[in-house]
């Protein structure tokens, strides 16, 4: 009968363990240290998303211009 309480808690071990962890990062852990931000320069933010490549179709044959190289 004991031998059946091993594969069964073993779950609830695991998910007790990676909880405790969890809260140790939270609590006990330093927080790593926030960068400030420089007035004289300006903030970097992007400029937007990238512009998609278009892809030839499915019917031309890929050439050296087609392909882009």
């Amino acid at each position: 009968m004991y031998l059946l309480i091993v594969p069964a808690s073993t779950p609830f071990v695991l998910l007790a363990t990676a909880m405790g962890l969890s809260w140790w990062e939270d609590h006990v852990l330093p927080s790593p240290p926030t960068e400030r931000s420089n007035p004289r320069r300006g903030s970097v933010r992007p400029s937007g998303p990238c512009p998609a490549r278009r892809t030839p179709r499915a019917d031309t044959a890929l050439t050296s211009e087609v392909v882009g190289r």
